[in-house]
């Protein structure tokens, strides 16, 4: 699940996304409200976090634009302007939540699941599909209840496709989600991963099934 973090402090901004890391998240970093709208065009987001003073502008204006083109994105605004007026406006131009600097890295983490959960993309902490199981928090797969060794960017592919099982995932989805907007991204890197996953769930004797819908993408499909 990748996130966005909208942030002009390159080290608090490097600190958000090594914390976001050890939480499961995948994120990408940008330090304004134009490179902001220019990732938002070409890649999808599960949320934002965004703070309010940007070099080019306002996180608020940043919000209120989504809004106003029918985005729905949930919206965290993290900022050191922790006035009672600072909070309605945030709240107002259409932030779901509003966090002041400075915070702790379990309280980012939980009220992003909580945005997650109200959003329907974050449908619980535990997933599962046949005989696996995923804890999306420890990063930790089970086949038949026994913990398997599976590569962080394998865990989070099986994430995206236990979220949406029975459902077509888009190739450029996954991608958006399992790679970075600083990624090199070869053509078939998709696909490289789709099969180290097939490889571990036949070695694991997994009965859960990775197929390509040639054209358009990938579904999880499992007994029930």
């Amino acid at each position: 699940m990748r996130l966005l973090v909208v942030e002009d402090n390159a080290k608090l901004s490097e600190l958000i996304a090594q914390g976001l890391a050890k939480a499961g998240f995948e994120s990408d970093r940008v330090a304004g409200v134009r490179p902001a709208q220019e990732a938002l065009l070409s890649n999808h987001y599960a949320a934002l976090i965004v703070d309010l003073g940007l070099p080019d502008g306002d996180g608020r204006a940043l919000v209120s634009g989504l809004r106003s083109g029918g985005d729905s994105t949930p919206v965290l605004m993290l900022t050191a302007r922790g006035s009672l007026d600072d909070r309605v406006s945030g709240l107002e131009s259409g932030a779901d939540d509003y966090l002041v600097k400075p915070f702790a890295f379990e309280e980012l983490t939980a009220r992003i699941r909580a945005l997650l959960r109200r959003s329907g993309d974050f449908l619980g902490t535990v997933l599962k599909a046949g005989n696996v199981m995923l804890d999306t928090v420890a990063r930790q797969v089970f086949v038949n209840d026994k913990p398997q060794q599976f590569s962080a960017r394998e865990i989070a592919l099986l994430e995206i496709l236990m979220r949406r099982p029975g459902l077509v995932i888009p190739k450029r989805l996954v991608e958006d989600h399992l790679f970075g907007l600083s990624e090199d991204v070869r053509s078939n890197a998709v696909e490289v991963y789709v099969h180290r996953l097939r490889k571990q769930f036949e070695e694991t004797k997994a009965n859960a099934e990775v197929h390509t819908i040639r054209g358009v993408g990938y579904i999880l499909r499992a007994p029930k």
